[in-house]
């Protein structure tokens, strides 16, 4: 392997000498067998939370307001069939960053941690760092961890593996959705807050890091991850956006049909209705929840738009590959839903836009400008198609192409699907050009001509004519799915850190360097956890779903209280189930009934 690597003699000296092992010699040969004058690219690696096809170029909505992310694809290719991994972020996050699909991971939901099943996986910042790449990112881009050791740079600071900047929120919550029960997720809500891009910190302060970096020349080239919050719940962002969508003007999504169920196999009656939905509209807040989410588009698209303004002003522009992709869509009520976890478009379908300079290794001719790509491709081959396009290609994955092929003719043969997977092993998602199949594991089906019926209204997995086009579909589907890989508290420590009930709980007193605690949910019912700072206060830091875990940095001395709703400090009534004293080592925080 190494002989056909043309690197002048020198160059494996140098290796040889330095005792470099087989694999790291490789990396560094191939680093210096570049040809002379041959480009080196940037690449920018943006990524929206919980977008949907609500954006101008896809028409997913005509209320939509993205004048940012039009620009951006009507200077590369647009790919209008682009689908997620997964419908949560977890599994769709480490499937876009490792090249894994779940289905090959074992990866399959949010409440499995990414280290525990793939202890072992390169992420893609590590991958490019390795060869000549400075990697950096910022902002949300893993399921709320940084893991510090795959960038060279990250803001926040990488050390703390807490990806989010400084973020404004109302002083007393819910705002204009009240809470249904112990079942809802704390930051389904929505308003518009007075406030300037700056005040608000969030995504302004993650596309100010990413695009001061752009301004500067760089001594390598770099690996650049942005990754935008919004339109992530909660839906609070400064009052200007929403003044672009004034209440009496709110359209509700198209794809909204009331009977959309009844021809849905139990499963997929099951997954549709939901409390979100039903408690929604009972408060009479589903405009209003439109409202929201288009707002928190328009704001994520002003943030991108200063991404890319910065790029355009220093000197990268010309030599940065730009890709833009969302994890996952979002239900507004079609189908009878609220929030993601669905096999079906709405929550599949996601905006993917690409941009390659001329001059790039794996595309010399680079992208064209106002290209449309109607194949149908998925998220998890975004790995493959970085590293072919900066010229360091990674073993291929079969089953995961690289799009490379179709930056070059968008209407080359394509003779791959889609495919989504959902959080049980065998029940998936799969797109085609032309047909939307969907698959439980108890066996039930369901079947659309989206060029036709492009919001699933009328499934015709039943129907005895479309028996071979369900057929043929089945043989592209996945032939194999890993078991779920599920996580186990233990690993990280065998202590089990005692919980207390006095009552109100201590202020913290932290000391000493930082480490890591699990807190594990074992009542039946979600939990939200708060950090008791020294003064007395407190700080939410999240929703802990019954059965699920949630690892946390602290220090000795530190006070974790739990409760059964979300409070704030001046509210009294604490609602307190306990609390923890964090002591001097990791461990296992169990949270059970008193």
């Amino acid at each position: 392997m190494l002989e056909r690597i043309a690197a002048p003699w020198w160059a494996k000296l140098i290796v040889i000498l330095v005792g470099l092992n087989s694999s790291n010699e490789l990396m560094a040969l191939e680093t210096l067998s570049r040809e002379d004058g041959e480009s080196q690219p940037n690449v920018l690696f943006i990524s929206l939370d919980d977008l949907n096809d609500w954006i101008g170029c896809l028409g997913g909505h005509p209320q939509a307001h993205t004048p940012n992310l039009d620009r951006l694809a009507s200077t590369g290719v647009l790919f209008t069939n682009a689908h997620c991994p997964a419908p949560a972020c977890n599994p769709s996050r480490t499937a876009i960053m490792t090249g894994i699909p779940p289905y090959q991971s074992g990866l399959y939901d949010n409440r499995q941690k990414m280290r525990a099943v793939l202890p072992d996986a390169e992420l893609l910042p590590k991958y490019l760092s390795q060869r000549g790449y400075w990697s950096a990112g910022s902002g949300k881009l893993l399921h709320y961890f940084i893991d510090a050791k795959s960038w060279d740079e990250y803001f926040p600071k990488k050390e703390t593996e807490n990806p989010f900047p400084r973020t404004l929120m109302p002083a007393r919550r819910p705002v204009n959705l009240p809470r249904g029960g112990d079942w809802q997720y704390s930051e389904t809500d929505w308003a518009p807050l007075d406030a300037s891009n700056e005040e608000y910190g969030g995504d302004w302060l993650v596309s100010d890091w990413i695009g001061k970096q752009l301004r500067k020349k760089h001594d390598r080239p770099f690996f650049l991850a942005c990754g935008i919050y919004r339109p992530h719940e909660p839906w609070f962002v400064p009052k200007k956006y929403f003044d672009q969508f004034p209440i009496e003007t709110i359209q509700l999504p198209p794809g909204y049909r009331a009977d959309d169920l009844d021809d849905l196999p139990p499963e997929g009656k099951r997954r549709g209705p939901n409390r979100y939905f039903e408690h929604i509209r009972k408060h009479g807040q589903w405009k209003q929840g439109v409202q929201g989410y288009l707002a928190s588009i328009a704001f994520a698209d002003a943030m991108v738009g200063r991404v890319l303004d910065a790029l355009q002003a220093g000197p990268n522009g010309d030599n940065t590959i730009v890709i833009l992709w969302s994890d996952h869509g979002w239900h507004l009520g079609e189908k009878q839903h609220w929030q993601k976890y669905t096999a079906w478009r709405a929550c599949t379908r996601v905006p993917l836009i690409i941009r390659v300079p001329p001059q790039t290794p794996g595309l010399k001719e680079g992208t064209q400008a106002g290209v449309i790509c109607d194949q149908p491709v998925n998220l998890s081959s975004l790995f493959s198609t970085v590293t072919e396009l900066v010229g360091h290609p990674r073993e291929s994955n079969r089953e995961v192409p690289s799009l490379v092929p179709l930056l070059k003719d968008p209407s080359a043969a394509w003779d791959h699907v889609a495919v989504t997977c959902l959080s049980e092993p065998g029940s998936f998602g799969m797109s085609t050009s032309d047909w939307r199949y969907i698959r439980y594991a108890n066996g039930g089906e369901e079947l659309y001509r989206t060029a036709d019926d492009p919001y699933e209204w009328n499934n015709l997995a039943a129907l005895p004519k479309y028996q071979g086009i369900i057929k043929n579909l089945s043989a592209k589907a996945p032939v194999r799915f890993a078991p779920k890989k599920e996580f186990k508290g233990a690993s990280l420590s065998q202590v089990i850190l005692p919980m207390k009930f006095s009552s109100p709980p201590p202020a913290s007193s932290p000391a000493g360097k930082r480490f890591q605690v699990e807190f594990d949910n074992q009542t039946d019912a979600p939990v939200f956890l708060y950090w008791r700072d020294q003064k007395k206060g407190i700080k939410l830091y999240g929703t802990i779903e019954s059965g699920a875990q949630q690892r946390q940095f602290t220090r000795k001395g530190a006070v974790w209280m739990i409760t059964k709703t979300e409070v704030t400090a001046s509210d009294g009534q604490w609602n307190e189930l306990g609390h923890f004293v964090i002591g001097n080592d990791s461990g296992r925080a169990v949270i059970r009934k008193k």
